[in-house]
């Protein structure tokens, strides 16, 4: 039933999952408020479910976050290379990366090259994709020329292209990638002859800093799974390229940020490639590349391969970090809207959901729990990321101070203090979060040994500011996401500016 009215209704369909996130966020945000004058019970279970719930997440968190600290560790000081010339024919695979840009900084890609080029597998190995934005004009083309003068001769080839406003393209990263792809195939494997099985592709972000053994690992990898071209690679991104240089609420968030990534990559049933992921070129074209009408494109890349292999696809950990810059600007309010933007496009990513469940409704042939456990664990990520700083900070107390006849029973008189010794427990995750990003985070560049101590002293209260940044810095960017999809404002794709 549910089939044939997506075929025959698919623009009903859209608009329909399209105005749900924005609906389920909304009731659940504004339930407490409204259901504490009529169901004030109903609401003080809500209540204590979501505590309970995120007690859970919170726990999990810190036991996972910490064994992937300690993988990650192991992966860093691991010799990838020695164990990638123990394989037979290894130097027949090859690495295209794929660098989208958009009025980046010639430092910034001029960095990323430099990185690239200190790979412990052969740089001759890479292929360097640097895929421009037609509309960027001259500067784009000055950028090309200055970059191939200095590194065309290290890499195995190190290829431009400039990506042109194409009708019905979405403009943004996704098309991009899909454009730049779309060459460098082209370029290696149908005119240097070098058979496409033999050949990875990677998505990098253009801040992006591998760390050195990236490849050796992916490559060993490659060569040593049996589900290889069923397979993308996702390492640990870690926002501490210019951790220093943002003031301190960007700084906390990065840090968020940056241990969740450890911790996702212990979550098999929730991994999914985000911003920087490497797959086979055989898969990329087997699907039909990136798709270049829309602006989130990890997620989207993931659910199409999944649901075209019906189910066979998935991503699997490479415990090494990737260095990325935290979200700045020019000046502090600058940086303050620059992070904002940069959380809202990542809620955006809610607008797949459309995509996603309708794929779930259609598809055949996949097992039945296997594909609902992948979708739910994703409709339960973006369907409350607005949610959650409402329901664990202010919802508890709405209740017994909007209705007072419900403050005098028993269930009322607790339950702000049942839902704060929930959440007083789940602050192990900040406590773990806190200790993890101390221990990574690059040292603090000073010169004078007091301000030294002083920023160490400091650097602990910082993450007290987490209860007013969640609500700048998540509730509200998510809100503005989801809200923006139900009301049918689409945004466009906003690069993050660098500095």
């Amino acid at each position: 039933m549910f089939k044939r009215y997506v075929r025959r209704h698919p623009v009903k369909t859209q608009r329909f999952l399209e105005i749900l996130p924005g609906f389920v966020s909304w009731s659940l945000i504004l339930f407490p408020f409204w259901g504490s004058f009529i169901i004030p019970e109903f609401v003080a279970y809500y209540v204590i479910l979501f505590s309970v719930y995120w007690l859970y997440r919170s726990i999990t968190l810190a036991v996972l976050a910490l064994v992937a600290e300690y993988r990650i560790k192991a992966g860093t000081r691991y010799d990838w290379m020695a164990d990638v010339e123990k394989l037979k024919n290894w130097r027949r695979v090859h690495h295209i990366i794929i660098v989208p840009t958009y009025k980046e900084p010639l430092d910034t890609l001029r960095r990323t090259l430099k990185h690239l080029s200190e790979q412990t597998y052969p740089p001759k190995n890479l292929h360097i994709m640097l895929s421009f934005e037609e509309r960027e004009g001259e500067f784009a083309q000055e950028k090309s020329r200055d970059l191939k003068k200095e590194y065309a001769h290290v890499f195995g080839d190190l290829w431009t292209t400039f990506h042109p406003d194409i009708e019905g393209e979405v403009k943004g990263k996704s098309s991009n990638t899909s454009w730049g792809a779309k060459e460098a195939k082209i370029l290696l494997v149908d005119k240097q002859n070098v058979a496409i099985e033999d050949v990875t592709i990677t998505s990098e972000d253009a801040d992006a800093i591998f760390h050195k053994s990236y490849f050796a690992a992916l490559t060993h990898k490659f060569l040593t799974h049996p589900e290889a071209y069923l397979r993308i690679w996702q390492a640990s991104i870690t926002f501490y390229n210019n951790i220093w240089k943002v003031p301190a609420p960007v700084r906390v968030m990065a840090s968020v940020f940056s241990v969740n990534q450890m911790f996702i990559l212990m979550r098999q049933d929730r991994l999914i490639n985000f911003s920087t992921y490497s797959t086979s070129m055989k898969l990329i074209h087997e699907i039909g590349y990136w798709d270049t009408d829309v602006v989130p494109e990890d997620y989207r890349l993931f659910f199409k391969a999944y649901f075209a292999k019906k189910g066979k696809v998935e991503v699997e950990p490479i415990f090494l970090p990737i260095y990325a810059d935290a979200a700045e600007s020019h000046g502090y309010f600058a940086t303050m809207v620059n992070q904002y933007e940069q959380l809202k496009r990542w809620a955006w990513g809610v607008s797949d959901d459309a995509y996603i469940i309708k794929q779930y409704i259609l598809a055949d042939g996949i097992p039945f729990w296997d594909k609902t456990i992948r979708v739910i664990k994703t409709i339960e990520d973006h369907f409350l990321w607005p949610v959650n700083w409402f329901a664990i900070t202010i919802a508890a107390f709405l209740p017994p101070f909007l209705n007072e006849e419900f403050n005098r029973t028993q269930l009322g008189k607790t339950l702000p203090q049942t839902s704060s010794a929930l959440l007083t427990v789940s602050l192990i995750s900040m406590i773990v979060i806190f200790i993890i990003d101390a221990r990574n985070r690059p040292p603090r560049p000073h010169t004078n040994i007091i301000s030294k101590g002083f920023s160490y002293l400091l650097q602990p209260l910082e993450f007290l500011m987490l209860p007013v940044l969640g609500f700048f810095f998540s509730a509200l960017p998510g809100l503005d996401a989801h809200t923006r999809l139900m009301l049918g404002k689409y945004i466009e794709y906003r690069v993050t500016e660098k500095v």
